[in-house]
């Protein structure tokens, strides 16, 4: 299944037509599947919901990986973190999301954008949002938690903001020595680099992260980028 764009641009899309014409938001939304190629909003969504990459990516991660996702913004980042994380619980596992850019209000609005209720997750899902939040942090609330947590940070650059924490290669390494001691699988989303839009390539490498300052990106075991509703695994090399 391919989309012109990604699925949360399209109901961007009609909710921008409803307020345009005044029709109703549905309608807007079956017109803007009909463009797409389907005969209504809800066997799109539905297709859609039957392919979402989130369950594959999380099929080809395992306990002990550090994983750098990455994409430029308004490409869907954070809402595929937390898809994975879902996908983990439905899976029997632990999620923990940690975010220094946004609120619970947020996260429980981008939660459901996917379908899924934060009140039924329950005591499987925590949610960090502290200003405090480092690699020290992170550890820290990951120690009574069980080997197979699927853990994500929002988001890699905001780690290295703060004075009083360590030097973001410290924190990478540090988080890299607890995922495989713990065996949680630890995704961090990353911004990238502006650049990569004048590029040629229909994804972005680790070549495209924005690192303010020195980092290896090598601690990372896998990696993880998208684009325009591509997706691309791959391990460090």
């Amino acid at each position: 299944m391919r989309l012109s764009v990604p699925i949360y641009r399209l109901k961007r899309q009609a909710k921008l037509l409803a307020r345009k014409t005044g029709v109703p938001l549905n309608e807007a939304l079956d017109q803007v599947a009909k463009e797409e190629g389907f005969t209504s909003w809800s066997l799109l969504a539905s297709r859609y919901a039957s392919e979402r990459p989130a369950s594959h990516i999380l099929s080809g991660l395992q306990p002990g990986d550090l994983v750098l996702l990455g994409a430029r913004p308004e490409h869907g980042k954070t809402l595929m973190a937390l898809e994975i994380i879902v996908e983990a619980i439905k899976g029997g596992a632990e999620g923990v999301f940690f975010t220094l850019d946004y609120n619970e209000a947020d996260v429980a609005h981008r939660l459901r954008s996917i379908g899924s209720d934060p009140q039924n997750l329950g005591a499987t899902f925590l949610l960090d949002t502290s200003d405090e939040i480092d690699a020290d942090h992170i550890v820290e609330q990951l120690k009574e938690k069980p080997r197979g947590t699927v853990v994500a940070i929002d988001y890699l650059q905001v780690l290295d903001q703060r004075r009083s924490s360590p030097e973001i290669n410290q924190q990478i390494e540090a988080l890299r020595k607890w995922a495989e001691e713990a065996g949680h699988i630890i995704i961090l989303i990353s911004q990238i680099d502006r650049k990569y839009e004048l590029s040629a390539e229909e994804l972005p490498t680790l070549a495209d992260v924005r690192t303010p300052n020195p980092l290896d990106l090598s601690l990372f075991t896998k990696s993880c980028f998208l684009n325009e509703g591509e997706v691309k695994l791959e391990a460090v090399a």
